[in-house]
This record gives structure tokens, C-alpha cells and sequence, in this order.
């Protein structure tokens, strides 16, 4: 129950941190987001790459032992 009430509260952080009557650093996080996804979509794409690899090697694994 602490756990939901707590981030509850950092939702609504979240939210007053990028409306303009709040703290208005909205610009800040498009930069933050513009700066960050290019990062995040490498990590991913590697992340899938490795998947596809194991992916594979399972399947040719799987093969040889049916055989």
C-alpha cells in the first residue's frame, strides 16, 4: 500500500514538474527525451539483436537434438 500511494505522489510530481503553472520544465525534458532516445533505441535494438541471436541458436539447437 505504500508502495501505490508512493508512486501516486511521484505521478503527480511528474505531472506539476512539466505544466506551465507548475515548474515549466517542459522544455527541459524534450531536450532530456531528444538527448536520451537516441540512446534508449541503440540499447534496445542491441537488446533485440541478442534475443534474435539466442533465438537461433535455440532453434538449430532444438533441430540437431530432433534429429
Amino acid at each position: 500500500m505504500k508502495a501505490l500511494v508512493f508512486g501516486l505522489v511521484l505521478i503527480a510530481a511528474a505531472v506539476a514538474a512539466v505544466i506551465p503553472a507548475g515548474l515549466a520544465w517542459w522544455p527541459q525534458l524534450v531536450v532530456f527525451i531528444q538527448g536520451g532516445l537516441p540512446v534508449l533505441a541503440a540499447l534496445i535494438g542491441l537488446l533485440a539483436l541478442f534475443i534474435g541471436i539466442v533465438d537461433i541458436k535455440d532453434r538449430a539447437e532444438a533441430k540437431s537434438e530432433d534429429q
